[in-house]
């Protein structure tokens, strides 16, 4: 029962960042090009990379950030975990993807144009929270 209600508390904790995530990536693509919105991929081992936790922690599950990427962005997490059960139609998609972008390491940000153009990259957690992360998505949108 204790294991239970954990699980229930971990579940629940970050439903409103999680409402905000695709992992559609075509779906995501047709939608930003529609919105003319940028992209944002988030390649991340989310059960067993401590500096993919640490940003999700620090800047991907904060209200700030929510706010700021409703309106701005088309998010999409792009997950390679070693302990979560995932569908294989998403390993494989999410595989051939991080291929296609030559993903090194995790975490990986890719900020997308709305046409699917790469406009910058980012590998590892570099620190400075949500006010940092949107200063590098902001500059590298103009």
């Amino acid at each position: 029962m204790k294991t239970l209600l954990l699980c229930l508390l971990c579940a629940t904790a970050p439903l409103i960042a999680s409402d905000l995530w695709s992992t559609d990536y075509q779906a995501s693509i047709a939608q930003a090009a529609s919105a003319k919105k940028p992209i944002l991929l988030e390649f991340t081992g989310s059960d067993w990379c401590p500096p993919c936790m640490k940003q999700n922690k620090d800047v991907f599950e904060q209200a700030d950030f929510e706010a700021y990427a409703k309106d701005k962005l088309v998010l999409v997490k792009l997950d390679f975990p070693r302990r979560k059960e995932q569908p294989q139609e998403i390993k494989e998609s999410n595989q051939k993807l991080a291929a296609q972008y030559q993903v090194q390491g995790f975490p990986t940000i890719i900020l997308l144009s709305p046409d699917g153009k790469e406009l910058a990259r980012e590998v590892g957690y570099k620190g400075g929270g949500v006010p940092g992360f949107i200063e590098w998505v902001d500059t590298n949108l103009k």
